[in-house]
């Protein structure tokens, strides 16, 4: 059984040498490769992983032209991966490449697709360890993963987990989620995480944000992906509904006071019919945009694990 274990690096010439001689030590009773993208650095840390592919076959590099993120680098190395398990992790040491062995036998031998690290001591600044237990926290009630630190990098997965996924954005941080979707079982185990001693931290609030987003995209198409039209249809009736109950309470008014005002809230009621009459209509076309990307490419909307 090989590994492919995939790094994004991006600034991180200090880390690349002694990263590279930590997950060697890790695996060495292990066939492996080493993919090690450079997302568009700006120091000589492809010049290093160039110099390393050299003289180690097992090592991989791979440079993009600009600085696309760290989902477009995690992409990157899963497309060019030839292992039978595919491990994740990031450049910069703060997980520890020795936790490997526990996630890979998580999935030998416990019968996991993929297993998610969870840093329970994080090593991290404060207002990092905040950001990221409120965004565990709203994730975990969006989308009920049942995975405590969905952030770590360090995470493993059998191939077949992840053929047919699609990587935009900050998905980074959901391709659990989305292989769970899919039927997979999910695992977790506890990992060490270590404080950052060389190199810059790329984190701030913006990514904070972007993950929103894309968790907001993941709950929808989690509940909705294969009927688009009752997520946005229920929006549409609900304006309606409103609109007739603010209708009803305008004709009870004018009925008391014997005059029929034209105000701000009859305008609201048909601001109400317009905008869920447009949620309807865009139910049906999002319904016609699934059904055209199922069909295209030749996708179904389930997965057969076994047939007997």
């Amino acid at each position: 059984m090989k590994i492919s274990v995939i790094v994004p690096e991006y600034n991180e010439e200090a880390n690349v040498i002694p990263l590279y001689k930590k997950v060697c030590e890790a695996l060495k009773n292990y066939d492996f490769e080493l993919i090690l993208v450079d997302d568009g650095s700006k120091d000589r840390t492809f010049n290093i992983i160039e110099g390393i592919a050299k003289t180690d076959k097992r090592v991989v590099g791979i440079k993009l032209r600009k600085n696309s993120g760290q989902t477009a680098a995690l992409s990157a190395g899963i497309n060019n991966a030839k292992g039978d398990i595919i491990i994740t992790l990031d450049g910069d040491l703060q997980n520890d490449p020795y936790d490997i062995p526990i996630l890979i036998n998580k999935i030998k031998n416990e019968g996991y697709d993929a297993v998610s690290g969870w840093r329970a001591d994080r090593k991290d600044p404060f207002f990092k360890r905040i950001h990221s237990k409120f965004a565990n926290y709203l994730r975990r009630r969006l989308i009920r993963d049942n995975v405590h630190d969905a952030g770590c990098a360090l995470k493993a997965y059998k191939k077949e987990a992840l053929e047919g996924i699609d990587l935009y954005g900050e998905m980074h941080r959901y391709v659990h989620a989305l292989v769970a979707l899919r039927g997979f079982k999910v695992g977790e185990v506890r990992v060490r995480h270590h404080p950052r001693l060389m190199g810059k931290t790329k984190y701030n609030y913006k990514r904070l944000i972007k993950g929103f987003l894309d968790l907001l995209y993941v709950k929808f198409w989690s509940d909705y992906s294969t009927r688009p039209l009752h997520f946005f249809g229920s929006l549409g009736l609900s304006q309606y509904v409103l609109s007739f109950l603010i209708l009803i309470e305008q004709i009870v008014k004018a009925l008391i006071t014997k005059k029929l005002l034209l105000g701000p809230l009859l305008l609201l009621a048909v601001l109400f019919v317009v905008t869920g009459t447009l949620f309807i209509i865009f139910g049906f076309l999002s319904e016609i945009l699934i059904r055209t990307y199922y069909s295209s490419k030749n996708k179904k909307p389930y997965e057969i694990e076994k047939i007997v």
